[in-house]
């Protein structure tokens, strides 16, 4: 289990991490998410051992981030951090020999990522003779080549088109089934809602919220009515606690600012025609984090 326990880090005067403290257990995917600037980099840089807090602790299995316990963590960075000069094999085995591997086994972990990825071919080719995508693929096997306890997944799905980003999904499921602690960022939020089970929001280095994803969402209160159908709109648009509603080719979308105006525009909707839709659901994720981004900003 990682283990953040109320860390600060100061640049001089300015507080980029303010008391942040959080758990990834054994087996689970932690979102870890904020805007550009909101601490994410650095609170990395600290798990890993390249930043020491200024206040707090880290721990990882109850042990303290030092070079023993960094060969058990693998990070993807968001800026692609390959030498394009090097073959792919060249490559992993710099990586894999960083983290005290042996070369033989190294070359065992590629050999089965390489094929994995269906990019055996590129075994010799220099990483800049790489496409986008498949320089991310190496990216992510110079992160996983030495199975890591801990995995850090910054952007992970960075310039991989839809197959291939399934292909990683699976991956990664594949590393919360072996039982490592995984955190996981991404502007995504719905690649987000598909991993994390509980998750921090950073806006300028602190907290502004936290906890488990299917709590956080039923605790917000406003929420989404799905109608498919022929409705008077602008009865809608009239109803007190209806914030906005939204025509797509093939539903509209009626926000609401809590359960106690669903009634109310169901009266609307049942006089409509050909309705064949009216559902109510929690709101998304990303409207969740612009909401309480926006509203940090605001302060």
């Amino acid at each position: 289990m990682l283990k953040v326990e109320h860390i600060t880090k100061y640049y001089d005067n300015n507080k980029a991490v303010d008391d942040l403290s959080f758990e990834v257990p054994d087996g689970k995917i932690f979102g870890l998410l904020g805007v550009n600037g909101a601490g994410k980099t650095t609170t990395f840089r600290m798990i890993i051992g390249l930043l020491e807090p200024t206040e707090g602790k880290i721990t990882l299995d109850g042990k303290p981030i030092d070079y023993d316990v960094t060969d058990t963590i693998g990070f993807l960075t968001e800026e692609r951090s390959l030498l394009t000069k090097l073959t792919v094999k060249e490559q992993i085995i710099y990586y894999g020999t960083l983290k005290g591997m042996k070369e033989e086994d190294i070359l065992r972990e590629l050999d089965y990522w390489l094929e994995r990825f269906q990019i055996t071919e590129y075994k010799d080719r220099k990483i800049k003779e790489l496409s986008k995508g498949n320089q991310q693929k190496v990216q992510f096997i110079s992160a996983v080549i030495n199975n890591p306890k801990l995995l850090i997944l910054d952007e992970p799905f960075s310039g991989l088109d839809p197959i291939n980003v399934e292909m990683f999904m699976e991956a990664i499921r594949e590393f919360k089934k072996r039982g490592s602690s995984i955190i996981f960022s991404s502007h995504r939020m719905e690649h987000v809602e598909m991993f994390c089970e509980n998750l921090v929001i950073l806006v300028k280095g602190k907290s502004v919220l936290e906890g488990e994803l299917k709590q956080i969402k039923k605790e917000y209160r406003k929420k989404n009515i799905h109608i498919k159908g022929i409705v008077d709109l602008e009865k809608i648009r009239k109803i007190s606690g209806v914030s906005k509603v939204i025509e797509n080719a093939d539903e509209i979308i009626v926000k609401i600012d809590n359960d106690s105006i669903v009634s109310a525009v169901f009266e609307v909707v049942k006089k409509g025609k050909d309705i064949i839709e009216f559902s109510v659901e929690d709101p998304t994720l990303n409207e969740i984090f612009l909401s309480k981004v926006g509203e940090s900003y605001e302060k």
